[in-house]
């Protein structure tokens, strides 16, 4: 993976023939949410898709587009100060910027992004808090209990290798 980009990883997932599959995406949508949405929907078929992309062994984002829609989660508020993605995020929120005494780890955007999936908000949120879990864990983690872990891996896997 190039140097000059902070994104450790890039995976959009989605449904084909009934099964989940899942592809790595260019590390350089994680610098960028339009490019990041835009990725994501490229593969969203009737049943949408996912993106995920993990920063800096900090936090990831998760996008979800299903139709027109656009779903999104960021793991950790703290980090919009530090990356222009977690920023937009926020900002495609409507969220404030978190202030210079807010340090405090916490998600922003709809916990309940997978709960038709089969992830409950209050779970997906215990997941974000976890401070001895890094993103690479968390998506894991998430990808295993909406089970698409193979495909993530395989994904994942790929993403590492360029």
């Amino acid at each position: 993976m190039p140097d000059d980009t902070a994104t450790d990883f890039a995976v959009v997932v989605y449904r084909e023939d009934d099964r989940w599959a899942a592809d790595a995406l260019p590390p350089e949508v994680g610098e960028d949410l339009d490019e990041l949405v835009e990725a994501t929907r490229r593969q969203a078929g009737e049943g949408g898709a996912i993106g995920l992309v993990s920063i800096e062994d900090d936090f990831f984002v998760a996008v979800r587009i299903s139709g027109r829609d656009v779903t999104l989660l960021l793991s950790d508020v703290t980090a919009a100060g530090e990356s222009p993605l977690a920023g937009e995020v926020l900002e495609a929120l409507d969220l404030p910027m978190p202030g210079p005494d807010d340090d405090r780890a916490q998600p922003a955007g709809n916990l309940a992004i997978f709960s038709d999936l089969g992830l409950p908000p209050m779970e997906l949120g215990a997941l974000c808090d976890d401070p001895d879990l890094y993103p690479d864990q968390m998506l894991d983690s998430i990808a295993s209990r909406l089970g698409f872990a193979g495909p993530f891996r395989r994904a994942l896997e790929s993403a590492l290798a360029d």
